[in-house]
């Protein structure tokens, strides 16, 4: 009878063991779609000031200060 509790203990454990790997994994996934797309906007805002300036305009200084 003893046989029959511990394996129940055991696959408790081994299934809250299962669900916390799980939601570290998914902590680590939304930390690196949160940079990622922070870094994608900050690329993209590089890339508009980078472009005004290869065309030779003037005015570039409003994308850095977010005018349009």
């Amino acid at each position: 009878m003893s046989r029959i509790y511990r394996w129940i203990y055991s696959t408790d454990r081994e299934t809250a063991d299962r669900r916390t790997t799980s939601l570290a994994g998914l902590a680590v996934i939304l930390v690196i779609l949160v940079v990622s797309m922070w870094l994608t906007k900050q690329l993209q805002r590089k890339s508009a000031i980078e472009n005004c300036l290869m065309a030779g305009r003037i005015n570039c200084d409003m994308l850095v200060t977010g005018q349009r």
